[in-house]
């Protein structure tokens, strides 16, 4: 059955049995499926009726659970279409308009922030709390004016005027801003996260023929296509940001691809707890656009859809139904499950409806206390999100929200006064605080608990990530030849096929060994048998972090038992402590810590510089350095300019894992995405900053993923020559959040390890020559087995290392040089000690680092 939402011929809905079966299975609470939902979608006359009442004991028994029983919530606001320029061409909008139009009425290509700013301020003055922030998608893409007028106004692009102007609304007008600046990629979110408390995207559809299809009402626009805005939204879900979407609805879909958009966006809401309302929008036709001649969704049809959208988001779920779309028809639509009005101004118009005017706020309360509901006032974000606080709430944001939000209810204080307030970074960053002994007694005292104790919130539905995760971790068939695959390897190992290559990964037996004998002869063709090390310091300088990795065991609330954070003296003191015993460098990261402002890791940088100028500062991963960059409102390659003036030598290249945004969002919920941490280690090495590389293996992945990350990093080293080694990283299962939940598996077996390390050593050849091993995720006969199978160096002495323990790593924090070269002895080669870069090490080093090796454990620890 496939039947049209708009335009239906006769005889061509749903039959009556199937119609009953569905009302009975909404009116029990029993969950229902795409063809019941689309079903019920045409529900009419007492079915419709019948469909209402259910849907709203469910939103009744929701705002029960909230504490909000008989509320309607809005929000009062002011509309300010920053800019009308758009790259789409919707068929439908007279929003979107063009330059000569703009310049022939006086205005110009985007509204001056002395425009915004006086509207703000007036609707400030008339008690609004938030500013709607409205433009087109990356007008400048399309528009030769808009990137003029950016770049005459000093912004990169629209998202930095955004920010910027978001800045301006909160400091000078209290007012809290929500942004809808169209399709938006990760690290926009990261950029404008700071600047604003909500932000939002209309889903509209997820019929892709209406985008796809000449004559569809968005076919012409990039950023309408379904499968980007759904990742739109899942962004916005990994990135804790609180988020509006919702439907459009009679723009040519059919029953069934409305009822199909309503539950992407459950699944959505399911996976990340982000979607904070769901707007339900009934298409209105307009003058001068492609669509005129289309006829308006009818009032049936938007109370079909609300009452089917409030039984498939649940009783949780925040439904709003524009009062401005519809002729004083409030009861119906309350009736029919909707709990919001959305943003309604005292003082603007609908600029995407102009044509449509606010109701007046007391006609509102009126209507909706004749339907038995008492109209309240919300902010841009949603009272559930006002309470969680972070990670969803950005820090240098509390405190404009707390002063217009109740903390009881998380609403609106109504008569709050709106004034502006600095927007700053939180003061005293780097005070010494927690369990800063943790590097010295995670190896006497461990870890207070398994888990952190937000563990069924941080990382998002464990139940839908098990869904997620089933298809990467299924293996894949190998007909490949491994004995053909085994002689092109030992012939020449650059021409190994992907289908070579994926055999020789699931190599077992006498193969696995004829591989590693391969590959250990080609290590020694490409660096000799000096087996490599180096006299180094781990500083992790916080484990508070909220970025909700599932396998890291190591983040820490900021209440949590176990959490921590150095002062800028502390990490200075541990690298002169670790100068004064032979390093020559230390490698400092940490998790991303809400209240350390984008210039932390500058001030990281000096102060390490400055105790001990000769130490190479070995810091810094991807993650960190986008959170630097969207902190501080610089680009990428400003920050890391900025961050090498500063200290900066090298950055690590963790934050990898595998470089498959099919793993790695099953991985991390909010760590960057594989493009992002390409665009970091490719603009670094541009800059003279050179990393290592490395891969997190033995989890939710599979041989395959393996191969596409070592072609990935083989493809990035050819082009730029900036890897400084490869590192393999075992997954470490014992702690990690993903294993507990049942999900990944308990890390890579010994095949495994001897498998990529073999493989590493030949699809990285020659481009990477040195390969590492860790001893800490492996222990001694483990790494002397890897230095077998194609590996040329061991690590590092470490002195302290909390990461690897925290995660249940039981091979300790620190490797005397003896204990390295012994491993290397038990490998049948010799050792050297290497600098970070792979150099000699100065005799005044090696000297220092003999005098003080194997007394580390009591010399080293820093107390309070």
């Amino acid at each position: 059955m496939t039947t049209s939402a708009t335009g239906a011929t006769p005889g061509s809905g749903p039959t009556a049995n199937s119609m009953r079966r569905a009302l009975k299975r909404a009116r029990d609470g029993v969950a229902l499926d795409v063809t019941e939902a689309a079903v019920l979608l045409q529900a009419r006359g007492a079915d419709l009726d019948d469909l209402t009442a259910s849907a709203a004991r469910v939103r009744d028994a929701g705002l029960e659970a909230a504490g909000r029983t008989g509320v309607i919530t809005y929000s009062k606001s002011v509309f300010i279409p920053l800019t009308r320029l758009c790259r789409d061409k919707c068929h439908y909008c007279t929003f979107v308009t063009v330059p000569g139009k703009l310049r022939r009425a006086g205005h110009g290509m985007f509204m001056s922030p002395d425009e915004v700013l006086d509207i703000a301020r007036r609707g400030a003055e008339l008690g609004c709390k938030e500013a709607l922030i409205t433009l087109g998608d990356k007008p400048e893409d399309r528009w030769p004016e808009a990137r003029e007028w950016l770049d005459a106004h000093g912004y990169d692009d629209t998202i930095a005027y955004v920010r910027a102007i978001s800045i301006r609304i909160l400091e000078e007008t209290g007012l809290l801003p929500h942004l809808n600046p169209g399709v938006m990629s990760w690290t926009d979110f990261q950029r404008l996260k700071p600047v604003a408390p909500s932000m939002g995207m209309m889903l509209e559809t997820t019929a892709t023929r209406l985008w796809s299809e000449p004559g569809g009402p968005h076919h012409g626009s990039p950023d309408k296509e379904p499968a980007v805005r759904l990742r739109v939204l899942e962004d916005a879900g990994r990135s804790s940001v609180p988020f509006t979407s919702g439907l459009l609805i009679g723009i040519g879909e059919t029953y069934e691809e409305r009822a199909d958009s309503l539950f992407a966006l459950r699944r959505i809401s399911r996976a990340y707890h982000g979607i904070q309302e769901l707007i339900v929008q009934n298409f209105r036709a307009k003058p001068d656009t492609a669509m005129r001649g289309m006829p308006d969704a009818e009032l049936d049809e938007l109370v079909a859809t609300v009452a089917v959208a409030r039984h498939i988001m649940g009783p949780a779920a925040c439904l709003q139904a524009p009062p401005n779309l519809v002729d004083s028809e409030y009861g119906r639509l309350i009736g029919a499950g909707i709990d919001d009005w959305g943003g309604v101004s005292p003082l603007t118009i609908d600029h995407v409806n102009p044509e449509r005017p606010w109701p007046q706020i007391e006609l509102l309360r009126e209507q909706s206390a004749e339907a038995g509901f008492e109209l309240r006032e919300r902010l841009c974000v949603y009272p559930e999100f006002v309470q969680r606080g972070e990670p969803w709430l950005d820090p240098r944001l509390l405190p404009h929200v707390r002063a217009l939000a109740d903390p009881e209810t998380g609403l609106a204080v109504p008569d709050a006064v709106v004034e502006g307030h600095p927007w700053q970074e939180p003061e005293e960053a780097f005070t010494s605080s927690g369990r800063t002994d943790l590097h010295h007694t995670i190896d006497t005292e461990g870890r207070t608990g398994d888990r952190r104790d937000d563990f069924d919130a941080v990382y998002g539905d464990w139940e839908a990530l098990r869904e997620a995760a089933a298809p990467g971790m299924v293996p894949s068939r190998i007909d490949t030849d491994v004995r053909a695959a085994l002689a092109t390897a030992a012939d020449d190992p650059t021409k190994l096929t992907d289908d070579e290559a994926l055999a020789l990964l699931h190599a077992d037996g006498p193969a696995l060994d004829a591989l590693c004998r391969i590959a250990d002869d080609v290590r020694r063709a490409a660096v000799g048998d000096d087996v490599t090390y180096i006299v180094t310091r781990n500083i992790n300088f916080t484990n508070v972090c909220y970025t909700g990795c599932r396998f890291c065991a190591f983040a820490q609330r900021r209440t949590d038992a176990d959490a921590y954070t150095l002062s800028l003296e502390q990490v200075a003191d541990r690298a002169a402590q670790a100068w004064d015993v032979g390093a020559v460098e230390v490698c400092m990261q940490g998790g991303i810590h809400p209240d350390l402002p984008g210039t932390a890791y500058f001030d990281i940088a000096k102060a390490v510089k400055e105790r001990v100028p000769g130490m190479h500062v070995h810091a810094f991963s991807p993650m960190e350095v986008v959170n630097g960059a969207t902190r501080t409102g610089l680009s990428i390659r400003e920050w890391l300019t900025a961050a090498k003036e500063a200290g900066l030598d090298t950055i690590p290249g963790t934050a990898a894992e595998i470089l498959d945004d099919e793993v790695r969002w099953v991985l991390t919920k909010g760590k960057l995405p594989a493009a992002t941490w390409i665009e970091v280690v490719t603009t670094a090495h541009e800059l003279g900053i050179r990393s290592s590389s490395t891969m997190m293996y033995g989890h939710v992945d599979q041989p395959r993923h393996w191969l596409g990350h070592f072609r990935t990093l083989s493809r990035i080293q050819q082009q730029t020559g900036g890897f400084t080694e490869f590192v393999t990283l075992p997954f470490i299962h014992t702690n990690a959040p993903v294993y507990l939940a049942g999900i990944a598996r308990p890390g890579p077996t010994t095949r495994d390890n001897r498998a990529v390390m073999a493989m590493a050593r030949l699809l990285l050849h020659p481009h990477i020559p040195n390969i590492q091993t860790s001893w800490v995720k492996l222990g001694t006969e483990g790494a002397a087995e890897m230095l077998r199978s194609g590996a040329n160096d061991l690590g590092g002495t470490l002195m302290e290392e909390t990461i690897s323990r925290m995660a249940g790593s039981s091979y300790g924090s620190y490797k005397s040089v003896k204990e390295l070269v012994a491993v290397a002895e038990a490998a049948g080669r010799p050792a050297r000690p290497r600098t970070t870069l792979y150099g000699e090490v100065p005799q005044e080093r090696q000297r220092a680092a003999a005098a003080s090796d194997g007394h580390l454990p009591e010399l080293l620890p820093v107390l309070d």
